[in-house]
């Protein structure tokens, strides 16, 4: 992989569940599940994997007699994207101006 890509982030889902975290403190694990449009199984699966990254917190709440899950990014997981980000914006660069 690229130079600063992370392959634990670079995955399609797993970029865009880092996006979405990003931008707020925590979200729960069904709009995750909604907005990417994929099983729990295969959400689980992602979320195993920037947990075990350690971009990832999970904390598990009871609600109306269920138990909640919600996801935040970890100090280190906020950095690592930006990371990414700043990896992907430079290939980016470097491809503009030759492809037609």
């Amino acid at each position: 992989m690229s130079a600063g890509l992370d392959p634990a982030i670079h995955a399609p889902n797993r970029l865009q569940m880092c996006c979405m975290l990003a931008g707020v403190d925590t979200i729960d694990f069904a709009t995750v599940r909604e907005a990417l449009d994929v099983s729990e199984s295969v959400l689980s699966k992602h979320i195993k994997t920037l947990e075990e990254a350690g971009y990832l917190k999970i904390r598990k709440t009871p609600s109306e007699g269920r138990v909640r899950t919600w996801l935040a990014l970890t100090g280190a997981g906020r950095k690592a994207l930006k990371g990414h980000l700043a990896a992907l914006r430079a290939l980016m660069a470097g491809a503009e101006g030759s492809v037609a």
